[in-house]
Order: structure tokens, then sequence, then C-alpha cells
């Protein structure tokens, strides 16, 4: 029986999703422990690329050709740009591979619609100052963009029967990254 997993990495903008994704991604390498493989994939963005997360820029002419032939499994908008996860993802899921994917919790119903029986979600937390910090760093908004990055909230409840595990992101990298590597490596040998 293919006991894949579909590991929905979520939290707000400064969380540090991209930096444990990366973190994990070098660790791991492509088989966990157990020897089922963990593959990450990556998101195609309707914005340039940038340091932090490896996606694939498109404009959005092309995002739009590609949602009208059907190539993502999920996509949702946020910030004034479209995020999408490749359909290639439920080839890697059939093949018996877990995957972990850089998600949004505005948009979570529709991965519980299509996923449900494989998700697992993990909340990445990380204290508000140290997440404005983090924003402001990083200069992709200024001003009132980047209030309005920070003022951003997403109320949200864990589905009923939806795993859920919740990483603390406040402090050193490789610290929050062991959890995430030993929640992805557990899960994949389980």
């Amino acid at each position: 029986m293919n006991h894949a997993r579909l590991f929905y990495v979520m939290g707000p903008s400064g969380a540090g999703k991209d930096s444990l994704l990366a973190y994990a991604r070098g660790q791991i390498g492509t088989a966990s422990a157990g020897g089922t493989p963990v593959l990450f994939a990556h998101r195609y963005i309707t914005r340039a690329p940038s340091e932090g997360e490896n996606h694939i820029a498109l404009s959005h002419a092309e995002f739009a050709a590609r949602h009208s032939l059907g190539c993502f499994s999920l996509d949702w908008a946020s910030h004034d740009c479209r995020y999408g996860i490749g359909i290639e993802i439920d080839a890697w899921l059939a093949a018996g591979a877990n995957v972990v994917i850089n998600g949004s919790r505005a948009f979570l119903e529709q991965a519980v619609g299509r996923y449900r029986e494989r998700l697992h979600l993990v909340e990445i937390r990380v204290d508000p100052v140290v997440r404005a910090q983090r924003l402001a760093s990083r200069g992709r908004e200024t001003g009132d963009a980047l209030d309005k990055r920070v003022a951003h909230e997403v109320a949200w409840a864990p589905p009923e029967g939806v795993p859920l595990s919740v990483i603390a992101n406040d402090g050193e990298l490789a610290e929050a990254g062991r959890r995430l590597l030993n929640l992805l490596t557990t899960r994949a040998a389980g």
C-alpha cells in the first residue's frame, strides 16, 4: 500500500519557510532514513527570482496559460502574485514519494479537498518582532507595502482529522531545521 504523504508547510511571510525548506532539502538528499524518497516541490510564481526560494518565475500570461491547461495541482493568489504547485506532485505521490510543498494557510481548503488522506500540515510560527525584522531585511517591500505585509493575518483552523505539526522558528535556523528534518524523516520512515 502506498503511504506517501504531502507535507504542506505554511506560515506567514517572514516565518522562515524558505530557509527551513532549503535547510531540510540540503540535509535530507532524496531519501529518508527509512528509504522513502522525500521530494521538495518548487512553486511557480509570478514574481522575479530572488534569494531564498528556488521558484520558477512566470509572467502573468504564462501563469494563465499553464492554469488553463491544468498544469497546477494547487494554485492561489496572494500579495499581488499568483502561486502554483505543478501536477508533477501527483505522479510523485503515486510513485510512493513523500512530497514537501511551501503552501498557504489562506488556501489550505484547496489542498484538503484534493489531498486530505495524504496531507500532513506543518505550521511555522515566529515571534511577531522577529518576523517584522526578517521582512524588512529581505527588502522585497518597503513603506506601506511592508506595513501591509507585516499586518497581514490569516485566521485558520486545522481541519479535523488532518495531522498538524508546529515548528517554532524564532532562534537559530539549524535548531528549527533539525525539527523539520526529524518530522520529514520520521513520517517518511513510518
